[in-house]
């Protein structure tokens, strides 16, 4: 047994991955599917790696002032900031609220609720995601304003989740019909939550969290977690403060993702570093250990599953 590590250098995006792939705004977005099928609705999308972990590993990479339309999942969907400078917005109509991300700043993003993001930095940035479930909650669910301008821009989404695209000349096929657009009263179920109860609840500055993984792993999301849910998986952040030695395995696979700095990632039989943006998924019950390779700052987050229902959120 060997680590599977995806290169930050080596992700392979896919620009047609959702309905509004030809909306103006959002055009020029790239989607990578690092771990597990995730949730893109085109065939075109390459996933790296294929093994279930009990939740799914994307990212979303944009140019600026690229947004990512209003959407919504049924199970969890938690970001935090690679690179960049990030508008966070939600609602119908993505006024509810928002908040501004930068660098490993977290956002666990209650489900449910219409939710949408943008690059308001002066550079292309990246947004690691995790996704709740192998199945990631068997979509997206799109708000109707979406549906029906990606329909101007020659998208149509069918009701089995596939794109069909007009400007290459695809049409739905015999007796499959277009996803239906979401009802007055179904959209009445997607509460306006405030900032309040988004951001409180959810987010988390990556220097407080800094300060919290002095000695231990601060646990940012979890049932006794700083953000306290069960989403099916849990999120530590490990610093050079934090970071042990001492070899261990878990009885599922795990997921490194480094933020900060540089990583030594050992096994039986091997090691490899790890740098920002790089993905690596540890296999169950291998014996690992992983600390800073190099002198600086250095930090990054560690997910694992823990058998809870991957469903709505707990916001204990």
């Amino acid at each position: 047994m060997t680590p599977e590590i995806v290169r930050y250098g080596e992700l392979r995006p896919c620009k047609t991955a959702f309905i509004d792939a030809h909306t103006p705004g959002s055009n020029q977005k790239e989607n990578f599917t690092i771990i597990g099928g995730g949730v893109s609705e085109s065939a075109d999308q390459h996933v790296h790696i294929t093994t279930p972990h009990g939740f799914n590993i994307g990212a979303a990479g944009q140019p600026p002032k690229c947004r990512n339309s209003l959407h919504s999942h049924r199970t969890a969907e938690v970001f935090f900031v690679l690179s960049g400078r990030w508008r966070f917005f939600w609602g119908r109509w993505g006024t509810a609220g928002e908040v501004v991300l930068e660098q490993g700043d977290i956002i666990n993003i209650p489900t449910g609720i219409f939710r949408g993001f943008e690059n308001i930095g002066t550079d292309y940035g990246m947004i690691m995601a995790v996704l709740g479930g192998d199945d990631a909650g068997g979509g997206v669910i799109w708000a109707p304003q979406v549906i029906e301008d990606a329909a101007e821009h020659g998208l149509v989404l069918a009701e089995t989740g596939k794109l069909y695209d007009s400007k290459k000349g695809e049409r739905l096929p015999e007796g499959v019909k277009p996803m239906p657009l979401l009802s007055e009263a179904e959209l009445e179920g997607y509460p306006e939550l405030t900032p309040a109860e988004v951001v409180g609840w959810g987010v988390r500055r990556y220097w407080d969290m800094v300060a919290l993984a002095s000695g231990t792993p601060a646990k940012v999301i979890g049932e006794t977690g700083i953000i306290r849910d069960k989403p099916g998986f849990e999120i530590d952040l490990i610093t050079r403060a934090s970071a042990d030695d001492t070899p261990h395995a878990h009885d599922r696979p795990s997921v490194l993702m480094p933020v900060r700095g540089h990583w030594r990632l050992s096994w039986d039989g091997g090691s490899d570093t790890l740098a920002p943006g790089d993905t690596a998924s540890v296999p169950a019950g291998l014996s690992h250990r992983v600390v800073p390779s190099m002198e600086g700052e250095a930090a990054l987050y560690h997910v694992v599953a823990t058998g809870d229902r991957a469903g709505t959120s707990w916001r204990g």
